[in-house]
């Protein structure tokens, strides 16, 4: 089965957050075609190389409704990914999150 989710990426930064987007393989947990926004990568370099990096996560929407995971960063090869545990996890989670009608109340 050939799943890839739209993502929006956060990169945690002491006193900012980064954003982009990218595809989520669920088969292999692996994260392409990023995109930041307001960030130029080549000016401003990879937000997990910064001194003040502190953390990545994602985020999965259906409508108002979101389901937040972990993305662990490889900085030399400047990609995202998720672990097999975690991509275990947010299986399920997605699978809650589709199967219910979008909108709604967040939770």
């Amino acid at each position: 089965m050939d799943l890839k989710l739209p993502i929006v990426i956060h990169d945690e930064l002491s006193e900012t957050v980064v954003e982009s987007t990218g595809m989520l393989d669920l088969a292999s947990g692996e994260i392409f075609d990023v995109r930041y926004r307001e960030h130029n990568l080549e000016a401003e370099g990879f937000p997990a190389e910064s001194e003040d990096y502190d953390f990545t996560c994602g985020t999965l929407s259906n409508g108002t409704k979101e389901v937040e995971f972990r993305i662990e960063v490889d900085v030399v090869g400047r990609k995202y990914s998720i672990t097999p545990s975690e991509l275990l996890e947010l299986k399920g989670r997605a699978a809650k999150l589709f199967s219910a009608p979008p909108g709604g109340r967040k939770g």
